[in-house]
């Protein structure tokens, strides 16, 4: 009886002290993402668009290439030219064998085709056409060097110190050397998604998930298809714009909104696990963990985000006509968020093997 109460006692205290060692276990662990994000990107910043104070960085001054995001440059340019009336959303745009030939995700515009501006903004900024990228630069600065010369006074405006531009689409040069094509880094895009999400509609184009591309076309439109994959998945994200090169990696610069607040999130040179190419599952995921982590870091009773334009770039009176007729309104803007859970309604299935 001795030897059977001093072997229960001896074991009791032997499982209460399992027990308490898995609860002090348990309780180290982190209950949010990992601040460890070695190898999930070259650099990330969260920035609040309200405020421009960042939430979140890490490696934010790396410089690399941002690949089609570099689209946005072109759009803000664009709508500078809107602004001032030198061009309009109908007027026409004439499409050029050089247009024609730039390869990479295309719309495939032929030489014999007429399109209005906003068309091509459209598939600049949806199919991230890097065509339609290429035509409206020729025609809105007279060629494609007068454009990217104007990107590039349009970085220093914004204070983009590290940015340079070299296309209006963001393609690696000829030479397949990073160091001469367009380069950015994290926090100096960010102030470009700050100024366009402020200054620009922009998100009139790049919240569409779904739209036709030339109905006129003799075989039939295209189906152009957003490449952000969050749009309609993660509560309030409504732009901005994805990048992939073999160089650049996966970019992403996304924006969302949720009770009047507004967050950017920009992630630059993602890869999957061990660098594999995975149609950006890893950004994708990366970018809603800093999506949910800059929303949390939101200072309470900070400011509402406010753009200074909510509605469309102006049309100059008595505008030539486009003869071409305008897509049927078939787009799929995101659901904006009247509320704050849940915020993620996204799943990535594994990328294939």
């Amino acid at each position: 009886m001795i030897f059977s109460r001093h072997f229960l006692a001896t074991t009791l205290f032997c499982v209460v002290a399992l027990t308490a060692d898995v609860v002090a276990a348990t309780r180290a662990k982190p209950t949010r993402p990992s601040d460890d994000d070695s190898g999930a990107y070259k650099g990330a910043i969260v920035m609040d668009a309200a405020t421009g104070n960042v939430l979140f960085e890490r490696n934010a001054d790396e410089i690399s290439p941002p690949a089609s995001m570099t689209k946005l440059m072109t759009f803000a340019v664009l709508n500078d030219k809107l602004q001032s009336g030198a061009v309009t959303l109908a007027t026409p745009v004439r499409i050029t064998v050089d247009d024609a030939k730039m390869g990479g995700t295309e719309v495939f515009l032929d030489p014999r085709e007429t399109f209005p501006v906003e068309e091509l903004v459209y598939a600049m900024m949806i199919q991230s056409a890097n065509d339609a990228a290429h035509a409206l630069a020729r025609f809105s600065a007279g060629s494609v060097p007068a454009f990217v010369e104007l990107m590039n006074a349009k970085a220093r405006e914004l204070g983009m110190t590290h940015t340079t531009f070299r296309s209006p689409h963001g393609l690696p040069p000829n030479s397949r050397k990073i160091a001469d094509g367009d380069l950015t880094t994290p926090r100096d895009f960010a102030l470009l998604c700050r100024y366009v999400l402020l200054k620009t509609d922009v998100l009139k184009y790049t919240s569409v998930r779904v739209r036709d591309f030339g109905p006129a076309r003799p075989k039939g439109p295209q189906r152009m298809e957003n490449h952000n994959k969050l749009l309609g998945k993660v509560t309030g994200v409504d732009g901005l714009k994805t990048g992939y090169t073999m160089g650049a990696g996966y970019c992403l610069s996304a924006t969302a909104q949720r009770n009047g607040r507004r967050i950017i999130v920009v992630i630059m040179g993602s890869f999957g696990p061990n660098g594999q190419i995975d149609k950006g599952h890893a950004r994708d995921i990366k970018t809603i963990e800093l999506l949910e982590r800059g929303f949390s870091a939101l200072p309470v009773g900070g400011p509402a985000f406010s753009p200074a334009v909510t509605g469309t770039a102006p049309v100059a009176p008595n505008s030539e006509p486009s003869p071409v007729t305008p897509a049927p309104v078939t787009t799929a803007p995101a659901t904006p968020a009247t509320n704050t859970g849940p915020a993620i309604k996204f799943a990535i299935p594994p990328a294939k093997k």
